[in-house]
């Protein structure tokens, strides 16, 4: 990790984990499933380190996700 990096932000999902356009709802990134969408297809979201375009991946604890300049690990 550089000093320009920060270590992710922990996000509590529980044992279910949770679908990808709905955490990006829960942490404030976008408000609703349209802008998530537009967020997806224009390859500004990534998950584990990789562009992701599917609004519906389902997430599971340890996943990672970066998003408008943050980073946040599912805990």
């Amino acid at each position: 990790m550089t000093s320009n990096e920060s270590a992710p932000d922990p996000v509590p999902v529980g044992e279910a984990g949770i679908r990808l356009g709905q955490l990006l709802k829960l942490i404030g990134v976008v408000d609703t499933g349209g802008a998530a969408r537009s967020l997806l297809e224009d390859g500004r979201i990534m998950v584990n380190g990789e562009v992701e375009v599917r609004r519906g991946r389902q997430l599971a604890v340890g996943d990672t996700v970066a998003a408008a300049g943050q980073s946040f690990l599912l805990t």
